[in-house]
């Protein structure tokens, strides 16, 4: 009789662990397209990503880089003080997005450029993405504007 209610258990617990290794393996393939890694200019330059990673980019848009072309394709650069990257986007950019403001953008890395598929710009005067605060004070160009 102990014994049946043994092996009763152990079966319960076996159970539980595959249940268990079963659901993080759901989960984690299930966000494996979520998750997008944040990486300054200075980072995407020391270790270039794959083509095939999408992750996203943050930084200043770089003075005089801002290019429209045909439609609404635009070419511009990001820099965080320490490197430089060239950005091509199609699409609609934010009303705030300008000049030597702070940008994120989600994409890929192909051929030295960032293809961006999203821009996301401040969303008023004060705001700058964490990332991209952290990324240009690393560099030391980060400028607080509340002085």
């Amino acid at each position: 009789m102990k014994s049946l209610k043994k092996q009763r258990r152990i079966q319960i617990i076996a159970l539980a662990v595959v249940a268990l290794t079963v659901s993080t393996a759901l989960i984690g393939y299930a966000m494996r397209d979520g998750i997008n890694f944040f990486r300054a200019p200075s980072q995407i330059i020391a270790e270039p990503p794959g083509p095939n990673e999408v992750f996203r980019i943050g930084g200043l848009v770089a003075e005089g880089s801002i290019v429209r072309g045909q439609g609404e394709s635009i070419r511009f650069s990001v820099t965080d003080g320490g490197a430089t990257v060239p950005v091509v986007y199609t699409g609609v950019l934010p009303d705030l997005f300008t000049e030597n403001e702070g940008m994120v953008g989600t994409g890929r890395y192909i051929n030295g450029t960032f293809e961006a598929t999203e821009i996301l710009a401040k969303h008023d005067e004060q705001y700058m993405p964490a990332e991209v605060v952290d990324a240009l004070k690393e560099q030391g160009v980060y400028k607080d504007p509340n002085g």
